[in-house]
């Protein structure tokens, strides 16, 4: 520590060097803990919002169950009660074949889950960078 002219103690730049790395490190744990209770924050609402949802999902299920019921039983009406039944399980069926055909062809876009592009694009940064070194 040296000594200015008011009598303040201030240190020396030796010392502010040496502790350079004692205060980088201290930095990079406080960032670390205030990272991981962010997360830990933002993951407890999540799990919430999650249960929330399957919560919900599943309520719906029980009233898409009633609305079919209900589809079926309206068409007994002017139908006999198996055609009604059979009718509505015909367009089920269908609206799930095209469902299902859609979501695999998006799958198909989507797997394997690598980011070719990403991986292409550090392949042509490697070659250019090799380039001029060479």
């Amino acid at each position: 520590m040296t000594e200015t002219l008011d009598g303040e103690r201030r240190p020396r730049l030796l010392d502010l060097a040496a502790s350079i790395p004692r205060q980088v490190s201290r930095l990079v744990r406080d960032e670390l803990r205030a990272a991981q209770a962010e997360l830990s924050t933002k993951l407890k609402a999540a799990g919430v919002g999650a249960g929330l949802l399957a919560g919900g999902l599943v309520l719906l299920l029980f009233a898409i169950n009633a609305l079919l019921a209900s589809a079926i039983l309206g068409l007994a009406m002017v139908l006999p009660a198996w055609l009604s039944a059979l009718l509505v399980g015909v367009v089920l069926a269908i609206i799930a074949a095209v469902l299902t055909l859609v979501g695999v062809r998006k799958l198909k876009e989507g797997v394997p889950p690598v980011p070719t592009e990403s991986i292409d694009s550090v392949k042509e940064d490697i070659r250019t960078v090799k380039g001029t070194i060479s």
